[in-house]
C-alpha cells in the first residue's frame, strides 16, 4: 500500500513537473495523423521524426520521463496485442495447401538469405544474436502491404494475393520464432520451458469453452462484440486477457510484450468474428497510446551515437541487408511464373517495414541481442522503407489488365 502511494506520488510529481512536455506530446499525437494523411506518409514515420526533433537530440523541449515510459510501455503492449489480434486466420485457411506451401517456402528463402546476409555483413560470434537478427529481418509488415495494394487496386490480383500470403506468414512466423527463441534462451531446454505452452494451451481451451458457450447462449455473449455496449465489456475482456498473459509471461521470465502478442493471437484464432471490437481497440490504441510509444522512440533515438563510425556502420549494413534479402527473395517467384517486374515489385513490397520491427528491436536491445547501432538501423529502416516502398511498388508494378487474376 505504501509502495503504491509512493509510486502515485512520484507520477503526480512528474506530471506537475512536465506540463509543457505533456501538452506538446498530446497535441502532436492528435495533429500528426492529419498531417501524415495530407502528405501521404505513414503516421509512424512523422511520430518518430517529431520525437527526434523535440527530444534531447535536437531541441530538447521534451525529456524522457517515467510517465512517458509508462505510457509508451502500455502503447507497446497494445501494439503487440493488436498485431496478434489482427491476424486473419480465415484468409490463411482459404488459401489452400499448395499456396500455403509456396508461402512457407518463400519465408524459408527469406530466412536463409537473412542468415547468410548477416554472416557476411553483420558478423557476430554469438549464434543467438545472429538468429535473433535473422528472425527480425524475416518479418514483414502486413499493415503496409494491404494499404499499398488497396490503393493501387491490386489487392485481388495474383501479385496482391501472393504478397499478402507471404507477408502474413513472415510476420506471424518471425514473431512466434522470437517468442520461442527468447523462451529457450532465458529458460534453457528444461522442464520449465514446458510451462509456457502448457499455460497457453489451458487458456486457449478456456477461450474455446467460452466460444462454445457463446454459441449456445448468444444473447449473453453478444455484448462482447457490441460496439454500442455502454459498459464496453469487449474492451474490458480483451485488456483483461492481455494483462493475464503479460502477467504470466513476467512470472515465467518471458518478455511481457511477447505475452501480449500471444494473447491477441489466441483471441483472433478462437473468435473469428469480432464485430466492432477490433475497431474499438484500434481506436483506443492508435488514437493515443501507440503514437506516444513512437514519439518516445524518437525522443530516445540515439542520434548522437550515429556520429560513431562503428554505430553508423552497423545501422547502414542492417538497412542494406534487410532490403537486399527481400529483393533477392522476390526473384525466386519467377520460378512460379511471375515476370521479372512482378517478382521485383513483390520483393519491394515485402521489404517495407512498420511498427512491429521497432518493438522487436527494443526487445533485442534490452536482451543484449542488438547493438545500439543495429537498433538505430531498425528504426531508420522503418522510416526509409515506409516512405519509399509504396512509391517503388507503384513504379515497378505492371499495368493492370481488365480483369485481375486471383490466386487459384
Amino acid at each position: 500500500m505504501v509502495a503504491a502511494l509512493l509510486a502515485a506520488e512520484s507520477v503526480a510529481h512528474e506530471v506537475a513537473a512536465t506540463p509543457i512536455s505533456l501538452v506538446v506530446v498530446a497535441t502532436a499525437a492528435f495533429i500528426i495523423p492529419l498531417v501524415a494523411r495530407r502528405i501521404n506518409l505513414p503516421a509512424v514515420v512523422l511520430e518518430i521524426l517529431f520525437g527526434l526533433v523535440v527530444g534531447p537530440a535536437i531541441f530538447g523541449w521534451v525529456e524522457p520521463t517515467e510517465l512517458f515510459e509508462f505510457l509508451a510501455e502500455f502503447g507497446l503492449l497494445l501494439l503487440m496485442f493488436l498485431s496478434g489480434f489482427e491476424i486473419d486466420f480465415d484468409r490463411l485457411e482459404k488459401q489452400g495447401t499448395r499456396q500455403i506451401v509456396m508461402g512457407l517456402t518463400m519465408v524459408a528463402v527469406i530466412f536463409t538469405l537473412a542468415w547468410f546476409g548477416i554472416g557476411l555483413f553483420l558478423p557476430t560470434d554469438d549464434g543467438g544474436q545472429r538468429l535473433f537478427i535473422t528472425l527480425l529481418l524475416t518479418a514483414a509488415a502486413i499493415g503496409l502491404v494491404i494499404p499499398v495494394l488497396r490503393d493501387t487496386g491490386r489487392i485481388t490480383t495474383r501479385v496482391g494475393q501472393v504478397s499478402i500470403l507471404i507477408a502474413v506468414l513472415a510476420e506471424v512466423l518471425s514473431l512466434v520464432g522470437i517468442v520461442l527463441f527468447l523462451a529457450i534462451r532465458e529458460n534453457g531446454l528444461s522442464f520449465d520451458l514446458l510451462k509456457l505452452p502448457a499455460l497457453f494451451l489451458v487458456i486457449g481451451s478456456v477461450l474455446f469453452a467460452i466460444k462454445r458457450a457463446a454459441w449456445w447462449f448468444p444473447d449473453r455473449f453478444e455484448r462482447l462484440f457490441d460496439p454500442h455496449d455502454p459498459q464496453e465489456l469487449g474492451i474490458r475482456a480483451s485488456l483483461a486477457l492481455m494483462f493475464v498473459f503479460v502477467g504470466l509471461s513476467i512470472a515465467l521470465g518471458i518478455e511481457a510484450i511477447l505475452g501480449a502478442f500471444v494473447a491477441g493471437t489466441i483471441f483472433a484464432f478462437v473468435f473469428r468474428y469480432r464485430g466492432g471490437l477490433e475497431e474499438q481497440l484500434s481506436g483506443m490504441a492508435f488514437g493515443f497510446f501507440i503514437p506516444i510509444f513512437f514519439i518516445t522512440v524518437g525522443i530516445e533515438f540515439p542520434l548522437g551515437d550515429l556520429s560513431d563510425a562503428a554505430v553508423l556502420g552497423d545501422a547502414i549494413r542492417l538497412i542494406l541487408v534487410a532490403i537486399g534479402i527481400k529483393m533477392l527473395a522476390g526473384l525466386f517467384l519467377m520460378l512460379r511464373g511471375f515476370s521479372l517486374r512482378q517478382a521485383t515489385s513483390i520483393g519491394v513490397l515485402l521489404a517495407g517495414q512498420l511498427s512491429v520491427i521497432i518493438a522487436l528491436a527494443d526487445i533485442g536491445l534490452n536482451a543484449g541481442l542488438l547493438s545500439v547501432g543495429q537498433r538505430a538501423g531498425a528504426i531508420l529502416l522503418v522510416a526509409v522503407t515506409a516512405v519509399l516502398t509504396p512509391v517503388a511498388f507503384r513504379v515497378l508494378s505492371p499495368p493492370l489488365r481488365a480483369a485481375p487474376v486471383s490466386v487459384e
